[in-house]
């Protein structure tokens, strides 16, 4: 059923929605998602098996989407009152807390964006300053198309460039200790 125009959704109103329809909430707005491709459900699994091994037995926990992060929702808040949420394509949460039935209530410490040709401006932009105005700690930008990651970390309120990588190199994971990633299994030749 498509959504009615010039309404403010909340929370309460996606609980509602049908689990195939992806749609994220940004602060009241629905944003439709387009089917992703193959290398971006590949990158997607590369990584959620890369991070999930080295999270075997730790506090943290990674979830690829579809997993719901209510960035801005805090204790207490009712589902009518939260106008935020979005499908990182990868999400890391260190604090047990903010888990629950639904998925993230509040920032997580890392989420990753695997970019697709309808996702890639939004990713840039909307999410970036979404996810640095909600204080998550690291931001992944993934491009398939041209085999490159950019990390940023979350330095006094604002996202700082730390890393860039090519399907050659081996990224740090900034929050995670001794935590790495080998890009050459993320983008195989």
């Amino acid at each position: 059923m498509p959504l009615p125009l010039e309404k403010h959704y909340t929370l309460a109103d996606a609980l509602t929605w049908d689990e195939q329809d992806r749609i994220e909430l940004i602060y009241g707005d629905p944003v439709m998602m387009a089917p992703p491709t193959r290398a971006h459900q590949k990158a997607v699994s590369e990584f959620n098996r890369q991070l999930g091994n080295y999270l075997d037995g730790k506090k943290c926990e990674v979830y690829p989407s579809p997993f719901a992060v209510r960035p801005f929702e805090c204790d207490g808040d009712y589902p009518e009152n939260v106008d935020t949420m979005v499908e990182p394509d990868i999400t890391v949460v260190c604090d047990p807390s903010k888990l629950d039935d639904i998925g993230c209530k509040g920032a997580p410490d890392l989420v990753m964006e695997i970019l697709s040709p309808s996702t890639s401006r939004h990713d840039r932009f909307v999410k970036f300053n979404l996810y640095q105005r909600a204080g998550i700690r690291e931001y992944w930008i993934v491009d398939p198309t041209d085999k490159s990651v950019q990390v940023f970390l979350l330095e006094n309120g604002y996202y700082v460039a730390k890393d860039f990588g090519t399907v050659e190199d081996h990224l740090k994971v900034n929050i995670l200790e001794d935590c790495t990633i080998d890009l050459s299994k993320v983008f195989p030749e």
